[in-house]
């Protein structure tokens, strides 16, 4: 007796954006020997009777002869191909609740052979999660990785089952180890996976959102990506005043400041800090970029407000450059090389950074990170990178996206 062959079953699950799938049931190959059952006399007639109930469209005829086969079933194999002819059925007639049943049935069966084992388990998995049955969709994936330890797409179907839980911590540790292992086997990890990872930890508001969030960008450094990592580092570290500045200052280097309430914040920000031209420049980077309606009062009042000062701003810089130098402390000359910086004359302001630090009475870490930005934009590695690694203590992560973005742009 020859039973019709299991239809491939492909079920896609969703997380945050991020798509993982379960693995279609696989059809027995081209010239792969016949899979021998053994049925128990009792149930043969009732076999042969369910299969011609399968074949047809009676479908009150159908459960009355599966009810009369699970009734006759004495061995595993009974057991399992009347479960398959059940999965058969559920899938003729898209029957969701009896494509469990049989899945379900024909693993209780104890009659699937090794290798069949992971694709139900996975369909199992796959149908638990579309119907909202996270726990045991989870409980699924498990147990398809005990079978197949490496099977990348069973822990991000486990990680987003475990999400789903309300266990976005253990799910995003899951991830993490898939793309280590990817690593480790000098293997591309897919953007995709960072993302579900991010998401994760982020969700989770762990600590590791912020390692992953550079990995991201290290891998696919997209204005989009950087723009989500650097509000996530945000959200995370509120940080306010001059950090703010330098991580918005980092959104523009890197293209992804996003819309006019970006542009504002930056620009307003620039021009509260006495930075007339810097607020100016951003401004009209967000116009030419049509992200910025110059007609809007509040762009134009701060457009007009930054444009007025600029002149007489920037004639004084070189008579505050002189005092500076000649100060005996480096406040001047730290204020002086952050006007030139917003002027984008990046070489002058590295100059005068150099000269706050020599000169003491400066927040160092301060003095770093704007040494390290004014390089990195002057197209001078090595010295950016120097600098940037000497910042330390809250400043120490806004200055290590900088690197981050200095090791790309270089």
């Amino acid at each position: 007796m020859k039973f019709t062959s299991i239809f491939a079953i492909g079920i896609a699950l969703a997380l945050g954006g991020v798509s993982v799938a379960a693995p279609a049931y696989a059809a027995q190959e081209e010239g792969q020997a016949e899979r021998k059952y053994a049925f128990s006399d009792a149930a043969r007639p009732a076999l042969a009777e369910l299969q011609k109930a399968m074949q047809g469209t009676d479908a009150a005829a159908f459960q009355a002869a599966l009810a009369k086969a699970q009734a006759a079933a004495q061995t595993s194999d009974d057991r399992y191909v009347i479960a398959q002819f059940q999965l058969n059925q559920a899938i003729k007639t898209s029957d969701e609740a009896g494509k469990l049943a049989a899945i379900e049935a024909m693993i209780a069966s104890g009659g699937a052979t090794a290798a069949e084992l992971p694709t139900l388990y996975s369909n199992l998995g796959a149908i638990t999660f579309n119907a909202g049955d996270y726990a045991k969709a989870a409980a699924a994936f498990k147990k398809l990785i005990e079978l197949q330890p490496d099977n990348a797409d069973a822990k991000s179907n486990l990680a987003a089952a475990l999400a789903q839980q309300g266990n976005p911590a253990e799910a995003a540790a899951l991830v993490q180890q898939r793309i280590a292992a990817a690593e480790a086997a000098g293997q591309a990890v897919p953007e995709g996976l960072y993302k579900q990872a991010l998401a994760l930890a982020y969700e989770a508001r762990s600590p590791q959102s912020l390692e992953l969030s550079r990995e991201l960008v290290e891998a696919y450094p997209t204005a989009e990506n950087w723009r989500d990592a650097l509000m996530i580092f945000r959200d995370l570290r509120n940080p306010t005043g001059d950090a703010n500045l330098d991580l918005m200052r980092l959104m523009r280097a890197t293209k992804s400041l996003n819309g006019e309430r970006d542009y504002y914040e930056l620009a307003e920000a620039a021009n509260s800090k006495g930075l007339p031209g810097e607020a100016k420049a951003v401004l009209e980077a967000g116009i030419a970029a049509k992200a910025v309606n110059a007609t809007k009062p509040a762009f134009k009042e701060l457009l007009a407000s930054a444009s007025s000062k600029v002149e007489q701003d920037r004639a004084s810089l070189s008579g505050l450059e002189a005092k500076a130098k000649a100060a005996s402390d480096g406040k001047l000359a730290l204020n002086t090389g952050d006007a030139y910086y917003g002027y984008g004359e990046y070489a002058k302001a590295a100059a005068l950074y150099r000269v706050a630090l020599e000169k003491g009475s400066v927040d160092a870490n301060v003095a770093n990170t704007r040494l390290g930005m004014a390089l990195a934009l002057a197209g001078q590695k090595a010295e950016a990178e120097a600098a940037l690694k000497a910042v330390t203590g809250p400043r120490a992560d806004i200055a290590g996206y900088w690197l981050t973005w200095l090791n790309q742009s270089a």
